[in-house]
């Protein structure tokens, strides 16, 4: 079975990247156990590991530890299969120290898993119309201000089903002058969506994260491919965000753009988990095993992630890692424009991006000074906001500055800047825009 199968098998077997999918298991749940149960399901979880896991040595000291924990009565107390699987797998990641290793109560095989049942076009259809409700875990895709492009993706998806989805996604991305993607909150999946996505980013085949598979001492490589349905965007300035939660395939993803020297990682260090995983269904003891089978081999390092996750470029705490992103694909599109209009377009929009990022509170009484006319133009203060506001419009005005404004009319080409004499006296506003022109009015009046 290939890297590609197996991971499909995962999702089929689990649907693990979808909310809720990861079935909760109370401690009733599962068989009664009694002494002779709980020694047959540490013996099946032994024997799997030995014959799978992808460090045999390590998968020796888990049976022992395991063995030991039984000896000693440390599971005596469970009564239930699921609360023994439970303690199993905490068990287990101690010694291991591997997170994609868990062992699940399961009454049955799950549909998809056995490799010589026929393939039920049912389950697959039920299996594609769930993920189809979550888009496939792309969950928005946006253009943020000084055309940097957003995607915010939640799992990887085996390309097969989400191909479409995919595409279509970084199509609406392909004329950003920057792109972010935000895996902060994507807990892995599928190896054939990274290769689908990081070839739209790469002019050649480029290779990529491949795996070593314990059985039959082989290596699969992976590479980025020859063709994309779109436009690629080989020299535009790349961001992906993370955070502890950043897992498995997503972890690949970041690892291997920043190996390249394609992407910058901004956020918080992942959560380090380098291996694919292969699900066994223990059928003596109605128990589904998660066990590493191989580990990722990065081309350039020579090693992974596994046990020390992917260290951003940009460390920051992950609730602030967009702005993060953003100001810093901004600064650099600004410095590198090779005209004053493009400069100052985004110049502007880094601006806007840093107001929002430390917002600034002014006091009624402040706001309040600012009212009077304008020219044509009336600032009125309402409800604790200046508003802006001439003949048939009126718009909110949100404070960047203490003296500078930018109106909530979703555009921002046109902001405000209150002028005042030596004593501190408002006299006049100078308008300010996007192109860089600028227009002054004297006030008429408060």
């Amino acid at each position: 079975m290939s890297v590609r199968q197996v991971m499909g098998t995962v999702l089929s077997a689990a649907l693990l990247l979808l909310p809720g999918a990861s079935r909760a298991q109370g401690p009733d749940a599962g068989e009664p156990v009694d002494a002779a149960a709980r020694a047959k399901i540490v013996n099946s979880v032994s024997a799997a590991l030995n014959e799978h896991y992808v460090f045999p040595e390590v998968a020796r000291k888990m049976e022992a530890s395991l063995r030991q924990k039984l000896k000693a009565g440390a599971y005596d107390k469970l009564t239930r299969s699921a609360e023994l699987a439970a303690a199993m797998t905490r068990d287990l990641r101690e010694v291991s120290k591997d997170k994609h290793l868990h062992i699940h109560y399961a009454p049955a095989m799950p549909p998809g898993m056995d490799p010589h049942a026929p393939k039920d076009p049912a389950a697959l259809e039920r299996m594609r119309r769930e993920l189809a409700s979550v888009n496939f875990r792309f969950e928005k895709v946006e253009r943020l201000a000084g055309n940097v492009g957003y995607l915010d993706l939640r799992g990887f998806i085996d390309a097969e089903l989400a191909g479409e989805t995919a595409i279509s996604a970084m199509n609406f991305l392909a004329h950003s002058d920057a792109v972010i993607i935000d895996l902060r909150k994507n807990g892995g999946g599928e190896p054939s969506m990274i290769q689908l996505l990081t070839s739209y980013f790469f002019e050649k085949p480029t290779q990529l994260s491949g795996f070593y598979v314990r059985k039959g001492n082989t290596t699969q490589q992976f590479w980025t491919s020859a063709h994309v349905a779109g436009k690629r965007m080989t020299d535009v300035p790349l961001y992906v965000l993370t955070s502890q939660r950043t897992f498995s395939a997503a972890e690949a993803f970041a690892y291997d753009l920043k190996s390249l020297g394609r992407a910058t990682v901004v956020g918080e260090t992942t959560g380090g988990g380098a291996h694919p995983v292969e699900p066994h269904f223990l059928a003596d003891v109605h128990l589904l095993a998660f066990i590493p089978f191989g580990r990722a081999v990065n081309p350039i390092t020579g090693t992974n992630w596994e046990g020390t996750g992917v260290t951003p470029d940009i460390q920051v705490p992950a609730d602030q890692a967009l702005a993060a992103a953003h100001r810093d694909a901004l600064k650099k599109l600004q410095d590198n424009a090779q005209d004053a209009e493009r400069k100052q377009r985004f110049a502007w929009a880094l601006q806007r991006v840093e107001a929002l990022a430390t917002p600034v509170s002014l006091s009624a009484e402040v706001l309040k000074s600012f009212t009077g006319n304008y020219g044509q133009l009336t600032l009125s203060y309402e409800n604790g906001s200046l508003w802006y506001s001439w003949p048939g419009h009126k718009l909110r005005a949100m404070p960047m500055t203490a003296d500078t404004f930018m109106l909530d009319d979703g555009l921002d080409i046109l902001r405000f800047r209150m002028e005042k004499d030596a004593s501190g006296k408002v006299t006049g506003m100078t308008e300010l825009y996007d192109d860089g022109r600028i227009e002054k009015s004297a006030r008429s009046g408060s």
